[in-house]
C-alpha cells in the first residue's frame, strides 16, 4: 500500500463526506473496501494513478474465487468505481480504468409485501383501539400515536428512521405534503392523505391536552434518549398489533409497510420514476426490486385489452 495511494483515498473519502454527506458508517465501509483494494494493486506493481481494467476485474474475479456473494463483489466495485471517477473528475488521472468492468450479477430477492386488504384490517383494528375512550390516559396517548404513526407510514412510504424523528411541525392542518430528509440529508417532498394528517392531529391534540413532552421538537415525542419515539418501540408495536390479527409477526415490519407502500401504488397504476422521488431512492435501480408488480400489471393490461388475447 503506498502512501501515494492512501493519502489519495482521505482525499477522496473527505470530499464524499463533505459533498455528499456520506454518513460515517458509509466512510468506515469504503474505507476498508478501498484499502483492500490499493493493497491488492500494490501486489501487482500498480497503483490508483495507474491501475488497468484489468486490474479491477481481476480484483473482482478474486473476490468471487474467494467465495464472496455478488452483492458483496457490487458492493466493492462501487466503492472503486467512485473513487475512480473521483480521480478522473479531479485530473488526478486522464481515463477511469472501472468505465468498461461490468457489475457482478445480482439476484435481489423480492420484498415481502402485505396485501391491500391485511393492510387495511391492520390500520382499522388500531385505528379502533386509538379511538376507544379510557381513564388511562398514558395508554391512550400511546394508541393515538401508533396509529398516527402508521397511518403516516402507510400514506408516505417513509424510511421508519424518517417517520419517527419528523419534526413536530410537519403536518398541521390543511397540510397536503411534507418536507422529509432523507438519505445524504437531500429533502424531498412526500404527499400525506386526509386520513393520515387526521390521525396525526388527533394524536397532537391528546398530547397537547396532556401536558406531556410540551416544547419538544418532535412530531412523535417520547421519553427516550433520543427523545422521541425509537425505531425498536414501533417496530415491537407494529408487530404485537399484527400477532393479535393472527398475521404472522415475521411478515411486518416498518419497512414491510414502506415496500407494501410503494407496491400498492404501482398496482394502482404509478409510474416507476414517481415512487423512486416518494420512496427517496437515489438510483432507479434500487427501485426496479418492485417490477415484478409492474409485469403482472402489464400482463393484465394486454389479456384486458389485446384484441388476440381471447384467441
Amino acid at each position: 500500500m503506498s502512501v501515494g495511494d492512501a493519502t489519495l483515498i482521505e482525499t477522496y473519502l473527505e470530499a464524499a463526506s463533505i459533498e455528499d454527506a456520506a454518513s460515517d458508517n458509509t466512510l468506515i465501509a469504503y474505507r476498508a473496501d478501498l484499502d483492500l483494494y490499493i493493497g491488492f494493486l500494490a501486489g501487482r506493481g500498480h497503483s490508483l494513478l495507474d491501475a488497468e481494467t484489468t486490474d479491477v476485474e481481476a480484483f473482482i474475479a478474486g473476490l468471487a474465487a474467494e467465495g464472496y456473494a455478488a452483492a458483496t463483489q457490487a458492493r466493492r466495485l462501487s466503492a472503486i468505481r467512485q473513487l475512480h471517477k473521483f480521480l478522473y473528475t479531479e485530473g488526478r488521472r486522464a481515463d477511469d480504468p472501472t468505465a468498461q468492468v461490468d457489475r457482478p450479477r445480482t439476484r435481489r430477492p423480492l420484498p415481502k409485501v402485505l396485501s391491500v386488504e391485511e393492510v387495511g384490517r391492520l390500520m382499522d383494528v388500531v385505528a379502533l383501539a386509538a379511538a376507544e375512550p379510557l381513564d388511562d390516559q398514558a395508554e391512550a396517548l400511546r394508541r393515538a400515536r401508533f396509529s398516527a404513526m402508521l397511518e403516516t407510514l402507510y400514506a408516505s412510504g417513509l424510511r421508519v428512521s424518517e417517520l419517527v424523528s419528523l419534526p413536530a411541525g410537519a403536518i398541521r392542518e390543511g397540510t397536503a405534503a411534507m418536507t422529509v430528509r432523507g438519505k445524504g440529508a437531500k429533502d424531498r417532498l412526500v404527499p400525506i392523505g386526509d386520513k393520515a394528517r387526521a390521525a396525526v392531529l388527533a394524536y397532537r391534540r391528546l398530547l397537547k391536552a396532556s401536558g406531556r413532552h410540551a416544547g419538544s421538537p418532535f412530531l412523535f415525542p417520547a421519553s427516550s434518549e433520543a427523545g422521541h419515539v425509537t425505531r425498536q418501540s414501533f417496530a415491537r408495536e407494529l408487530k404485537d398489533a399484527a400477532a393479535r390479527l393472527g398475521i404472522s409477526p415475521e411478515k411486518v415490519s416498518p419497512h414491510v409497510l414502506r415496500h407494501a407502500f410503494a407496491s400498492h401504488l404501482l398496482q394502482n397504476g404509478a409510474d416507476l420514476r414517481v415512487v423512486q422521488e416518494l420512496l427517496g431512492h437515489a438510483d432507479i435501480g434500487t427501485t426496479e426490486i418492485y417490477t415484478h408488480v409492474l409485469e403482472h400489471r402489464l400482463a393484465a393490461l394486454v389479456a384486458d385489452h389485446h384484441p388476440l388475447s381471447e384467441r
